[in-house]
């Protein structure tokens, strides 16, 4: 069984308990496991044409309701790629139907950056129903169609109580304070939370929007420093060929004194203060920001765990925060840094893929392990941990990509 379905099989299993109320109340719906299997069996039909599905989706939502036309960027492409993303995402998150509500309901306060309300989700229940029909064609069926309806329900319904139970604005504003370029594609910024206290864990990440640069775009970024008093937050951000919009702005037009929006914060790659074992840190590129929060975080009340933390990039260039993480391992003496690079055989360290690198030290199996990079380098480093048997609630990761 291949990664996309063992994450469908989660997210079904978990939907599907939220979606059946208690037998007591209701002794004639379909146990967990048929809704489940419902769920799992519809969305074969049409996981092949997510493109259609999206555009269809899109198009009845706006036919419905113009005005929610304006809660969108100008430029739609890849607009259906976030919202599957999104759902991969709250796979990731939950092994339980009480971690999937915990994260139904971040999902419904970080929506109130988008001013979402009540009645836009009941619309974007019927234009989602109208294209899953019209996406799967013959093999749709009415019981398919009950199980999507339980389903939105349940996600809409937790969504809503968690944006209704938030006291927090919808969304920061925040003024650039430094902006560094490292190379042609990668920069470093930090910005100061104006108004309203922001708080966030090591660990986490935000919604960013540059506004003056492009309206209506969000995305998430990591947040590259620990909590502090100042109400500061540091970001690198990498702008590769290909990359979105916002990630090019933020690396090359973005300066000083312009103003971001900064969503709540999300995540859960963040640390166990209870647990007494040492830590593995595993960063590839930009993956490096949230291993800094949490080395940060450690230097304030560590000092009887060991730290090692592993940096890989293609080439020294890459290696931007380098020279910082050496500075830490000056300070601390619980703290070890290993670079490597995978595509200049000159490079003074560690060769070839980080993941390979981790598995020539190991085994790590009496670690707890953090894991933040490109989705290719997470995937490999997770095998090489499941290799040396480290217990999965031991792991905690982060993926990144460019949208």
């Amino acid at each position: 069984m291949n990664r996309s379905h063992i994450l469908c099989d989660r997210l079904t299993r978990s939907v599907a308990i939220l979606c059946v109320p208690d037998p007591r109340m209701e002794k004639e719906r379909a146990p967990v496991d048929d809704v489940a299997r419902l769920l799992k069996e519809s969305w074969t039909l049409v996981e092949e044409h997510r493109d259609r599905l999206s555009e269809h989706f899109y198009a009845r939502l706006f036919l419905l309701d113009p005005e929610l036309r304006s809660l969108f960027p100008a430029q739609m492409a890849g607009q259906g790629d976030r919202l599957l993303e999104a759902i991969i995402t709250a796979a990731h998150t939950v092994d339980d139907p009480e971690g999937f509500d915990e994260f139904l309901r971040s999902l419904g306060r970080d929506h109130r950056k988008y001013h979402v309300e009540a009645t836009h989700y009941e619309t974007m229940g019927v234009a989602l129903l109208d294209a899953l029909r019209s996406t799967a064609g013959d093999g749709w069926n009415l019981t398919f169609d009950q199980a999507w309806r339980d389903a939105y329900a349940a996600i809409s319904g937790k969504m809503l109580a968690g944006a209704a139970a938030d006291d927090n604005p919808p969304f920061w504003h925040a003024e650039v304070l430094t902006h560094a370029r490292y190379g042609p594609d990668t920069a470093v910024l930090t910005v100061r939370a104006l108004q309203h206290p922001l708080r966030w864990q090591a660990g986490q990440y935000v919604s960013i929007e540059a506004p003056r640069y492009h309206p209506r775009v969000w995305r998430t970024y990591s947040v590259a420093n620990a909590p502090n008093d100042e109400n500061v937050l540091e970001f690198h951000v990498r702008t590769p060929p290909g990359a979105g919009w916002l990630s090019g702005a933020l690396v090359r037009r973005v300066k000083p004194g312009d103003l971001l929006r900064l969503a709540a914060p999300m995540g859960s790659m963040t640390l166990d203060r209870a647990s007494d074992r040492d830590i593995l840190c595993v960063a590839g590129g930009v993956g490096l920001a949230p291993v800094k929060a949490l080395v940060e975080e450690l230097a304030g009340y560590n000092r009887t765990r060991w730290v090692h933390v592993f940096y890989g990039a293609r080439t020294p260039l890459d290696l931007y925060g380098l020279a910082g993480l050496q500075e830490m391992v000056a300070r601390h003496p619980w703290l070890s840094v290993t670079p490597a690079c995978s595509a200049d055989t000159g490079f003074d360290g560690e060769l070839g893929d980080i993941s390979e690198v981790v598995g020539r030290y190991g085994p790590w199996t009496a670690h707890d392990c953090y894991v933040s990079g490109a989705a290719p380098m997470v995937r490999a480093t997770l095998r090489v941990l499941s290799g040396d048997e480290v217990p999965a609630e031991r792991t905690r990761y982060d993926t990144y990509g460019d949208l």
